[in-house]
């Protein structure tokens, strides 16, 4: 029972991981403008990993897509990447998950295939939320890198000079939870797995004597040479001697 149990709170707590991570991907405030000493407050920028948006404070809000691929950073291309191997590693598993659940009988499936079925979930959850958090984490560093770099530059010269920079947004933390929460998932569903493997039965081995002399076989061992002595001989014939036959009295 408390397998079961295991293995379906992994599976949800999983599957809430792999919806983060879409919706974290999806989302447009992955750096939102910083407004520290910026006195202009009238225009908001915020950036996601498909488009930049502007948001006016008359309400109105105008997104703008990238238009290019070639011209972006590396590193902003290898978190979109890493988003999307955890998404696409996340849906596998929870479609091999949903097959590996111990709660639902599909045809004459084995407990031991349930369990090799449960580990590969678990471990592609796992990588799911390892790629989730560190995308989300590179970001993050590429935040923190411009925010300073932006900042030297504002008081270099002696006069505040001022420019856009960029902080957190909630997609940043959306990420992180969700990439937390798959990871964590993956490992209950490969502790699930010890549960599912079934024991293995020990039987005790049987000797017998064959009809032979010299062959003694064992069960699950083969067969091995018995050495005879002379003591077992003149045992073997004094019994033979003990029971008299009618051929004796003629």
């Amino acid at each position: 029972m408390s397998t079961t149990i295991c293995q379906v709170m992994g599976f949800l707590v999983s599957a809430l991981g792999l919806a983060g991570c879409i919706a974290a991907t999806g989302m447009d405030m992955w750096s939102t403008q910083d407004l520290y000493d910026n006195p202009v407050t009238a225009v908001f920028q915020y950036q996601g990993l498909w488009r930049s948006c502007v948001s006016q404070s008359s309400g109105l809000t105008e997104c703008r897509p990238y238009f290019t691929i070639l011209g972006l950073p590396a590193m902003f291309q290898a978190v979109r990447a890493l988003m999307i191997v955890g998404i696409v590693l996340g849906a596998f598993g929870l479609l091999v998950a949903i097959f590996a659940l111990k709660c639902l009988r599909i045809g004459n499936m084995e407990d031991s295939a349930k369990a090799n079925l449960t580990l590969t979930s678990g471990v592609m959850f796992i990588v799911a939320g390892l790629c989730a958090i560190c995308g989300v984490s590179v970001f993050a560093n590429m935040l923190v890198t411009n925010f300073w770099m932006s900042t030297a530059g504002m008081y270099q010269t002696g006069l505040m000079q001022i420019q856009t920079r960029y902080t957190f947004g909630s997609a940043l933390f959306v990420g992180w939870v969700a990439g937390g929460l798959a990871l964590v998932g993956g490992i209950m569903m490969c502790i699930a797995c010890r549960g599912l493997v079934p024991e293995k039965t020990h039987y005790k081995a049987v000797s017998y004597n064959a009809s032979g002399k010299n062959i003694a076989y064992r069960a699950g061992t083969g067969y091995e040479s018995k050495k005879t002595t002379a003591h077992d001989i003149a045992k073997s014939e004094d019994g033979r001697r003990s029971y008299p036959s009618k051929y004796d009295y003629v």
